[in-house]
């Protein structure tokens, strides 16, 4: 009887020591192959937010004037661009932008036209090449990526380097062509990205698979070993306490049925088919899930980033300037939104102030809103009006605009040193304007329609004049549509009141009381739209610090 305990617990332990074995290798192939489609996942969302930055960035370089910039024209435009794009370095967070011109002879070396180093983003140590600086083609992959861009009309290429050689970080670089005017490509710019959000989640993606399947295999086991004993040891102990009765008594008993070893081999086999199939739904299941929730919380992070660096958030934002004050905030709905705000000198005495909403909500949203932004500033720094601005940007949206979003827009531009403003409305909300010891009032100004709607609009300018303690308010519709837990709005009218209630204080003293005041009015209820608000207050140019 000892003997068969001990064969008994001997096959016990070596049926369920191969059982675990088994799951731990199909656990470990789980694993491998999820974290494959992980990282695969990972670098194709990579790879098309990274080529989205370089399709705006193209944007600030003109095709046209390559061969200019190397032969040494065209100065003051190409240290505008490059100036743009050591900005936009910084702005989309990268290491890198550049813009080469390839020998397509064979494609084994390049010109250097433009280059922007940021080696903040990832601790790196990169030297801006100069203005026609000649270098060899690292290798035949970016030979042969420059020659899918010039010769097969690739819209983008993309290069991964996990492990890179020398003190380079692993990163990723997308190369975009630069058009001329009549569509032939005249350069490629190039962006590089650190990719250390990868490498950061990838360590805990796979201590998450290992985890789980340690668990599976633990619980796994504990139901074996209670499958094996209901189902293989207690009819054998069966068995053979029927054979020691037997041989005890001499007595023929009650049949034991359908008891035997090939039943018991074959529910087995069942059983383990079954757990297998149960195993990898759930497994599948998982990696799915975490693939997913690892890719959106990637890209919203990435999105959040570049939106938040491409407004202007120290305040006071210009601290030896006494003849105005400013002041702006901006409250998505969700991670990323689609408003924003922006104010700037274009001269010493000239400065530009801007507040838009774009159509949607999310990173779609986002991302038109940075082109936006940019195309605004730049175009605003060359100078003109904002109806001339206003044409120039709804015609570059509508030429690249196949999501058919739209933009509304409020622009205007002070001349510091009279207070004259010259102004122009795209289909944004009308401004709030409080005069030295008035009221705030909506001023119902004259409305143009949104940019990226329709190609070839025209639009007009107004004008106003501000006297010291002036104050402007602007807003986007996150603030009249503010809505309370039973539904109710917070219109326009409750904002005129509220801002009312705090005419006296500064820019920024306003918009923290419109802030408390609709946070108290929402009382914890769901907003669907961003919250961006600027005010401006003009002081003359005769005012003290």
């Amino acid at each position: 009887m000892n003997t068969f305990k001990d064969l008994r617990s001997n096959m016990a332990m070596n049926v369920i020591g191969g059982l675990v074995a088994l799951i731990l290798l199909f656990g470990l192939i789980v694993s491998i192959i999820g974290y494959i489609c992980f990282v695969d996942a990972f670098k194709s969302e990579y790879s098309t937010v990274t080529y989205h930055m370089a399709q705006a960035a193209t944007v600030t370089v003109n095709g046209d004037h390559i061969d200019r910039y190397l032969a040494g024209e065209e100065d003051i435009e190409y240290a505008v661009t490059q100036r743009r794009l050591d900005s936009l370095s910084r702005k989309l967070n990268v290491s890198l932008v550049y813009v080469i011109a390839v020998d397509r002879s064979d494609y084994g070396s390049f010109v250097s036209v433009f280059n922007a180093v940021n080696n903040d983003v990832d601790d790196t140590a990169y030297t801006a090449w100069d203005l026609g600086y000649r270098r060899e083609t690292t290798n035949d992959e970016y030979a042969q990526k420059y020659r899918a861009i010039y010769e097969d009309g690739s819209p983008y290429e993309t290069v991964f380097r996990l492990n890179p050689p020398g003190d380079q970080h692993p990163h990723i670089t997308t190369l975009v062509p630069v058009n001329s005017t009549d569509g032939e490509v005249t350069a490629i710019l190039c962006i590089q990205r650190p990719i250390s959000e990868m490498t950061n989640a990838v360590e805990p993606y796979v201590r998450m698979i290992l985890f789980g399947a340690v668990l599976m295999v633990i619980v796994i086991s504990a139901l074996a070993a209670n499958f094996l004993r209901k189902s293989i040891i207690t009819p054998v102990e069966t068995v053979a306490d029927e054979a020691a009765r037997f041989a005890k008594e001499h007595t023929k008993s009650t049949p034991l049925g359908d008891l035997s070893r090939y039943d018991v081999i074959c529910n087995l086999v069942g059983s383990i088919n079954s757990m297998e199939t149960d195993m990898v739904t759930y497994i599948d299941d998982l990696t799915a899930v975490t693939a997913e929730q690892e890719r959106m919380g990637a890209e919203l992070s990435i999105a959040a980033t570049i939106q938040k660096d491409s407004l202007p958030e120290v305040f006071p934002a210009f601290p030896d300037r006494h003849e105005f004050d400013i002041y702006a905030s901006m409250d998505p709905a969700r991670e990323v939104g689609g408003d924003f705000y922006n104010f700037f000198l274009i001269d010493e005495d000239h400065l530009a102030v801007v507040i838009a909403d774009v159509s949607g909500k999310g990173i779609p949203a986002s991302l038109f809103m940075m082109v936006t932004n940019i195309l605004i500033s730049d175009r605003a720094q060359m100078g003109g009006s904002p109806a001339e601005i206003f044409r120039f940007v709804n015609d570059n949206i509508c030429t690249h605009n196949r999501a058919d979003m739209f933009v509304t827009v409020w622009l205007g531009i002070l001349e510091i040193s009279t207070g004259h403003m010259v102004c122009g409305n795209a289909g944004h909300e009308y401004p709030a304007l409080c005069r030295s010891g008035g009221d705030f009032a909506v001023l119902k100004d004259r409305h143009g329609f949104v940019l990226g709607g329709m190609e070839g609009m025209r639009y007009q300018n107004y004008e106003l004049d501000l006297s010291r303690g002036d104050k402007l308010f602007l807003y986007t519709d996150g603030l009249p549509e503010a809505t309370a837990l039973d539904g109710k709005m917070y219109t326009v009218e409750r904002m005129v009141e509220t801002l009312n209630e705090q005419k006296d204080g500064t820019p920024r003293e306003i918009l923290e009381h419109v802030t408390r005041r609709v946070s108290d009015f929402a009382a914890g209820a769901e907003q669907f739209d961003d919250l961006t608000m600027l005010c401006l207050e003009y002081r003359g140019p005769d005012a003290q610090h």
